[in-house]
């Protein structure tokens, strides 16, 4: 195996930057339509608007693990320059191994909050397929 130098761990931090940039942008939307659903339910106490909030309620958990994965990454990342810099090589190796571990639980929830999200816009929908 090669040895890990500070270039590797290094080669994470745009695309994990991009990833929680993503992420941020993902919570925010659903913080607004999180407060639309909730003044639409205060007018009307609907059924409807119950299922919708718990299923918001789901992706937002998702996402906050999303983002607690995403960002223990990270800071693996950075311990991994620091173990490296400091010539721990073997412990250095097996954080980043940790830090890519938690990346790949990161990408697996957002993938799983994807499929929710799309089950959710096809039952909103579905409505309208039907005339």
């Amino acid at each position: 195996m090669e040895q890990l130098t500070l270039t590797t761990p290094a080669l994470l931090f745009s695309a994990i930057s991009l990833i929680m940039l993503a992420y941020t942008n993902r919570f925010l939307a659903y913080a607004t339509v999180v407060r639309n659903l909730h003044d639409k339910y205060l007018q009307k106490k609907d059924q409807v608007l119950i299922k919708q909030i718990e299923n918001i309620k789901k992706r937002l958990y998702l996402t906050r693990s999303m983002q607690i994965f995403g960002i223990s990454s990270l800071l693996l990342c950075v311990l991994t320059m620091f173990l490296i810099y400091i010539e721990q090589h073997v412990i250095a190796v097996w954080v980043f191994g940790i830090a890519l571990v938690l990346l790949i639980m990161s990408l697996a929830l957002l993938i799983m909050e994807i499929q929710i999200s799309v089950k959710a816009l096809e039952h909103h929908i579905s409505d309208i397929e039907g005339q």
